[in-house]
């Protein structure tokens, strides 16, 4: 059990360096690259934010409690209490802010003529005061005696206990908090997959400010490995940990703590997985790291050619001194004086 639990830590540390890069890195991009902040941009700063802080926060929590055996969030206390609170709220607002954004792209290829109509800043900044509202609110109701908050030792965190004694918040919170969203992302990725194939077998047009242009067939079917992982990952990452916790809300057979542990663990994987998927894997995104790596590739080569042009003055400095330094080099001096 104990090179179970070592081997468990080692992947939440990679895993929370991970998501924590990730999403610095994207969020390096939106502030070097003007060219990233659309009107929709919000949702995905908002999705970074959430997952940054996740794994900033609440992973290495996890980490050290696995390390020494809980500590105070063992006890169930306050600290316990805020951390599960803090879980949950990230996950939701997490969960819904990639519902949005997918829904922002359904419309995008869905609805390209009225898109400028229907998704708006004010929309969405409107979109974001009710998500963050209702995640806050699902997230409270343990606090006001609608479930609870305990330490799961299996998995070293503290989370909703999922049990015969709180069914019904058991049932609503992974049914309509979980389950409908990433069902609902499912479905609208599988809708744009079967709208881009529409699109691609006759071609179509893309029109901008300036012009519009025909896109070939090859320019959809070259995304559409990224819509279908787009459109199942978080099934598979939710699912394990949904299906567990079904299963200890009806059933009190106990599960396998390797079981809890590699659910947990996909649970916390989606926050590494939903920068590149979501953001880094687009064109856009991609040319704008491809930009920066340019540009800290030449900061650097000129900071090396800089240093080298000051060792070589060193060392012309350095002979000089040195030959000046000769013997005989006054006596020539004087002689031609």
């Amino acid at each position: 059990m104990h090179a179970v639990l070592s081997l468990f830590a080692t992947i939440m540390i990679a895993t929370s360096i991970g998501t924590v890069g990730a999403n610095a890195l994207l969020l390096v991009l939106f502030a070097s690259h003007l060219k990233l902040r659309t009107d929709t941009w919000a949702l995905t700063l908002n999705l970074s934010i959430c997952d940054l802080i996740f794994g900033m926060c609440v992973v290495p929590i996890a980490i050290y409690n696995s390390l020494f055996q809980g500590g105070i969030f063992a006890e169930g206390g306050i600290a316990c209490q805020l951390l599960g609170f803090l879980f949950v709220l990230l996950q939701l607002a997490s969960l819904n802010s990639l519902v949005w954004a997918t829904i922002d792209k359904f419309a995008e290829i869905g609805f390209p003529l009225r898109y400028a109509q229907l998704i708006t800043k004010k929309r969405i900044m409107f979109i974001l005061a009710i998500l963050w509202i209702y995640a806050i609110v699902v997230a409270a109701l343990p606090f006001m005696g609608f479930g609870v908050y305990s330490f799961n030792k299996d998995v070293y965190m503290c989370l909703p206990a999922f049990g015969p004694s709180t069914t019904a918040y058991s049932v609503l919170f992974l049914t309509v908090g979980v389950l409908v969203p990433i069902t609902g992302i499912s479905i609208l990725y599988l809708s744009i997959i079967h709208i881009a194939r529409y699109q691609a077998k006759r071609g179509t047009f893309v029109c901008n400010d300036q012009h519009c242009y025909y896109v070939p067939i090859r320019s959809y079917f070259r995304n559409t490995l990224v819509l279908i992982v787009s459109a199942f990952y978080l099934l598979v990452c939710w699912l394990p940990s949904v299906i567990i916790s079904f299963y200890e809300t009806f059933y009190t057979s106990n599960v396998p703590v390797i079981a809890k542990m590699v659910s947990i663990w996909l649970v916390v994987l989606t926050s590494t997985l939903n920068p590149w998927i979501n953001s880094l894997a687009q064109r856009n995104y991609r040319r704008a790291l491809r930009e920066g790596w340019r540009k800290l590739k030449r900061i650097f080569e000129s900071l090396g050619s800089s240093s080298e042009r000051q060792n070589d003055n060193n060392e012309r400095h350095l002979n000089t001194q040195s030959q000046q330094c000769l013997p005989g080099h006054n006596t020539q001096t004087l002689t031609q004086t």
